[in-house]
C-alpha cells in the first residue's frame, strides 16, 4: 500500500514536470484524426464518439479510443484498447506498447473525456502528441487547450460546443 501511494506521487511528478514546459502545439490545421481517452468507470458508450467523428467531418478509420478502468474485469475485452493501473509503472513508464501507440499518435485532436481525478488518465492526457487537446471542465486545465463546462452524462451539449468552437477557430473541414 505504500508503494502503491510512492508510485502515485512518482507518477504526478511526471505530470508536473511535462505540464510546467510550454507547449505550442495549437496550429490552425483542420481535423481530420481524433483520439479519445475515455474512464470507462464513469461512461461505456462510445458510440457517442463515432456520432461526434461524423459530425466534425472525420472519417471513422481516423477515430481511436482507448478506454481507462480502476478496477480492469472481464466486460471490457470488446475494447480495442482497455488499460488498467497496472499499464504504468513508476514515474509513468508506460508498460503496454498498444498504449504507448496511441500516445505517439499525432493526433489532430485528443478529446480526454473524463471527469474523475486520476492520475493515469491526466499523465496520457499530458502524454499525448495530440496537436489540440480537448477536455470537460473539473480537470486540471493546464491539459487541455479547449476546456468545455459540462458533465458527462450531457454529451450532446459537449458534442454541441465542441462542433461550435472548431468552427469559431476554423478547425473543421468542408465536405
Amino acid at each position: 500500500m505504500i508503494l502503491k501511494g510512492f508510485k502515485q506521487k512518482s507518477i504526478k511528478k511526471r505530470i508536473n514536470k511535462l505540464l510546467s514546459v510550454e507547449h505550442e502545439n495549437v496550429n490552425n490545421d483542420t481535423i481530420e484524426s481524433i483520439g479519445v481517452i475515455l474512464n470507462i468507470d464513469e461512461i461505456d458508450d462510445f458510440e457517442w464518439f463515432n456520432g461526434l467523428a461524423t459530425h466534425l467531418n472525420v472519417h471513422l478509420n481516423k477515430l481511436k479510443i482507448i478506454a481507462f478502468s480502476a478496477n480492469k474485469k472481464e466486460t471490457l475485452k470488446s475494447w480495442d484498447v482497455c488499460f488498467d493501473p497496472k499499464d504504468f509503472g513508476w514515474f509513468g513508464a508506460i508498460k503496454n506498447s498498444e498504449l504507448q501507440a496511441f500516445l505517439d499518435t499525432r493526433f489532430d485532436a485528443l478529446i480526454s473525456y473524463y471527469e474523475a481525478d486520476v492520475t493515469e488518465l491526466k499523465l496520457l492526457t499530458a502524454l499525448s502528441k495530440a496537436k489540440f487537446k480537448i477536455g470537460i471542465s473539473g480537470c486540471d486545465e493546464r491539459l487541455n487547450d479547449l476546456i468545455i463546462h459540462t458533465n458527462l452524462k450531457e454529451f450532446n451539449v459537449f458534442k454541441a460546443e465542441v462542433f461550435k468552437y472548431l468552427t469559431i477557430l476554423n478547425k473543421i473541414k468542408n465536405e
